[in-house]
């Protein structure tokens, strides 16, 4: 499944270095890490729900999720500083490439009506946050032992330093952006 780092190792050094004029093979900004959360809000209700969604995240991703806190009070989402209310997994390395792979090969194409992904959704800094509606689309997960439907949110964290090259990056990855 490495197959993305080595085409990342050999052709898209080559293709970002021609179209951006890099002197030195060290500019090539690279992919960084893939953050994976989940926000669950109805974890302050029930804790089962929380552990459904920690452990469809731990096959998703492959490695283990950690607990996210509430950070302040909000009396209005009756919540409490410190109360767990979510979910998140970094992927780095290898299996940051696997799981870029499996994505953008694998699930994104089983999504519903799909046309592409919004090209606007970087953040001024290179790097790029994609919200996902179900984690059906993920062969990984089976259809009859989930409980509810949950999206996610999956961050590609580069070392780009601006949209332009982050976006021509994920390009060369595959990453099918919407015309």
């Amino acid at each position: 499944m490495a197959r993305l780092k080595e085409t990342y190792k050999n052709e898209i050094v080559d293709a970002m270095m021609k179209k951006f004029g890099y002197k030195n093979v060290m500019q090539v900004p690279k992919l960084d890490k893939i953050v994976i959360n989940m926000g669950i809000g109805e974890a302050k209700d029930n804790s089962k729900i929380l552990e459904s969604a920690v452990k469809d995240l731990e096959i998703i991703s492959g490695q283990k999720a950690v607990l996210t806190k509430a950070k302040k009070s909000v009396a209005n989402f009756k919540i409490r500083e410190g109360m767990a209310i979510g979910c998140k997994v970094t992927l780095r390395g290898e299996k940051m490439y696997d799981f870029a792979d499996r994505l953008i090969n694998l699930a994104l194409p089983r999504v519903r009506d799909f046309r592409g992904v919004n090209p606007n959704s970087f953040d001024g800094r290179g790097n790029y946050a994609l919200g996902i509606k179900e984690q059906l689309i993920f062969p990984e997960i089976e259809y009859d032992k989930i409980d509810k439907i949950r999206g996610m949110d999956v961050i590609f964290v580069t070392t780009a330093k601006t949209d332009e090259e982050a976006r021509e990056l994920l390009t060369q990855f595959g990453m099918p952006f919407k015309k």
